[in-house]
């Protein structure tokens, strides 16, 4: 399967090391036929960096090859999954980048076969514009968390921060010394989970929550995406926060 590929790539792709990254099998049209599914893309040299990766589909059928374009192309450790999403008990493909920036972020697509053709029904662009958030810093060693897409408040305890981290920003009465503001990083982490054991999978979203820099972690939003039937839309969102030492 994959040398049957790998000659199609230096023939018909990009000559210029183009390598498949990972392959899975399973049947993404329905037709109860397994089918072939890769990552390809182009190794820097002496790097673990990926260019121009692309998903390729081998119809397991018709034995043609389908490529499907990734807008954020470019990246490290690219992962495929396959699983059910939408309920139709056909295999969607769910595809995660790291982008290798200082946040810890991440590249992630989901490409369903709905309506007779490929279909990317989720990607991470879209989510980091949609949930939005404003972080800041309150008196008696607490942080607000508001989300702007779901309209909820989240109050973060800092008291587990060490003593000199607090000292630094409040005074002896826990009042700010200054106005603090913090943000929520891009997308983190993506996994898809059954939660309800049904065969379907929900998306498990993960941001990490910065304070005054970017290594100043004060918790994670957790937002979990189920199909709706259009696209995915939030089921639920927590946040989580770090323990400190008892």
């Amino acid at each position: 399967m994959q040398s049957s590929l790998q000659t199609v790539l230096s023939r018909e792709m990009n000559p210029n090391r183009t390598a498949i990254v990972t392959s899975l099998q399973g049947d993404i049209d329905g037709d109860g036929i397994k089918d072939n599914v890769f990552l390809t893309a182009n190794k820097t040299p002496d790097s673990p960096f990926w260019r121009n990766i692309t998903l390729v589909i081998q119809n397991g059928s018709t034995n043609q090859y389908e490529q499907v374009p990734i807008k954020n192309n470019a990246g490290y450790n690219p992962t495929l999954f396959l699983g059910d999403f939408t309920g139709n008990k056909v295999d969607d493909i769910l595809v995660v980048i790291d982008t290798g920036g200082s946040g810890g972020t991440i590249y992630a697509y989901v490409v369903s076969y709905l309506n007779g053709q490929l279909m990317t029904i989720f990607n991470s662009d879209t989510f980091n514009e949609t949930f939005k958030y404003a972080v800041n810093y309150e008196n008696l060693y607490k942080a607000k968390v508001n989300s702007y897409y779901l309209k909820e408040r989240y109050i973060l305890d800092l008291t587990y921060k060490d003593k000199e981290y607090l000292s630094e920003i409040y005074n002896k009465n826990g009042v700010l010394k200054a106005p603090i503001e913090g943000w929520v990083n891009p997308l983190s982490g993506l996994y898809p989970v059954d939660f309800n054991r049904d065969g379907i999978n929900e998306l498990d979203a993960y941001q990490r929550i910065a304070g005054r820099y970017n290594a100043d972690s004060l918790g994670m939003v957790q937002t979990v995406l189920k199909w709706n039937g259009q696209a995915f839309g939030p089921d639920r969102q927590n946040v989580a926060i770090f323990g400190g030492e008892i």
